[in-house]
């Protein structure tokens, strides 16, 4: 699978075995990784810095969670266009919807198949462009 595309993405997970596996499989799709965070006050540095096109984030970090990341990207003004992919083992649909509800563009649960991953991505983009 290859999204033809180098869309910077940023990767953020407290999990590093997850983290890596996202990052490789990323690559493997066409994207460039712009950085890894491991919870969500890491990845406003790094957001801020790399200008992403695009993030996938876990929802249970530390610190700062995905929920409370995905708010604070969709109400700031010059990045809330850039999208969120919601990669979480909260599988609950109350869950599904809270984490939807911060206008995250999908919610994936784990474990999940790579291919969706990659759907959803090019999916995205494709609609983002039209």
């Amino acid at each position: 699978m290859n999204t033809g595309k180098n869309l910077r993405v940023l990767v953020v997970d407290d999990a590093y075995f997850m983290r890596e596996l996202i990052v490789k499989e990323l690559r493997e799709f066409g994207c460039e990784v712009v950085g890894e965070a491991k919870n969500g006050l890491e990845a406003i540095k790094m957001y801020k810095k790399h200008q992403p096109d695009i993030v996938t984030m876990d929802i249970k970090m530390p610190e700062m969670d995905g929920i409370t990341l995905c708010r604070k990207i969709k109400q700031h003004v010059n990045i809330n266009h850039i999208p969120i992919i919601l990669l979480t083992a909260k599988s609950e649909e109350e869950d599904n919807l809270e984490g939807l509800g911060t206008g995250a563009d999908a919610y994936i649960v784990k474990p999940f198949n790579l291919d969706i991953l990659d759907k959803t991505i090019q999916n995205i983009i494709r609609n983002r462009e039209i």
